[in-house]
């Protein structure tokens, strides 16, 4: 069983990643740095991941609203709303991209008003939070299902007030489930590709992210500078995992 585990996890998620290393590696003492840090490169960095972490804070506030309203409150058609939460982990991303389009576009709803949100950085901003926000919200509502209720009511019978029965009671408990929503969103908005490459203009300078400068790469046979973008995209997400997973630890503790 070990060694079938040790199979899995070395063939679908080790051996890709040190074959993509690899690959930069070889090329380190040659263009490695020429062409990881080019402008257009570094403003594709910025504008991913600070888009991601925007998208990721936004859902993070929502999510854990919803996730409340769905455990704590009844009201009519939550079995239908609590389903239609997971249709973005099934919705291909293109066919969102396409629902965006024609929501947000010239023709769309709030085109018709002259509001520009297709091929601008606020339409990549959008897409991201639609792909990530049912993340936040299945990490957040097991943990609020699973919560003792006569925690609260004790805390109430002692004198406390909602907000401080929240704070002392509830919050302590929800913060490893909400920070670790917050990763799951944050990396899901790093990988995404397929609607954004609809939604903006993927000029650079402009509106371009790592993902979809990867994909030019690849349409103009640039193997080299896709595989390195990629290892630095990789690489910087480890970091960030990683240390989120120390914070995550350290909550739990």
């Amino acid at each position: 069983m070990r060694f079938l585990i040790y199979f899995y996890f070395l063939t679908f998620l080790i051996f890709p990643i040190i074959i993509l290393f690899s690959k930069s590696l070889s090329m380190f003492f040659d263009n490695f740095w020429l062409k990881a840090f080019t402008p257009v490169a570094l403003c594709t960095y910025q504008l991913s991941f600070s888009l991601a972490f925007i998208a990721c804070l936004i859902n993070t506030f929502f999510g854990f609203i919803v996730a409340w309203v769905l455990v704590r409150y009844t009201f009519p058609g939550k079995k239908i709303f609590d389903v239609f939460i997971d249709l973005p982990f099934a919705l291909p991303t293109s066919v969102t991209g396409l629902s965006f389009c024609a929501l947000y576009g010239s023709k769309g709803w709030f085109g018709r008003f002259g509001i520009q949100i297709i091929f601008t950085k606020l339409g990549i901003l959008l897409a991201m939070i639609f792909v990530s926000l049912p993340f936040v919200i299945r990490s957040v509502q097991p943990i609020l299902l699973e919560i003792n209720k006569q925690l609260e009511e004790a805390a109430w019978c002692l004198g406390a007030t909602s907000w401080q029965t929240f704070v002392k009671i509830l919050w302590p408990t929800l913060i490893p489930a909400i920070f670790t929503g917050m990763i799951l969103s944050f990396s899901r908005c790093i990988g995404e590709y397929g609607s954004i490459v609809l939604l903006s203009s993927n000029f650079p300078f402009k509106d371009l992210i790592t993902p979809v400068l990867i994909f030019q790469c690849l349409e103009q046979y640039d193997y080299i500078s896709a595989t390195i973008f990629g290892s630095v995209l990789l690489f910087f997400c480890f970091c960030f995992f990683l240390l989120s997973n120390f914070v995550t630890v350290s909550l739990k503790e």
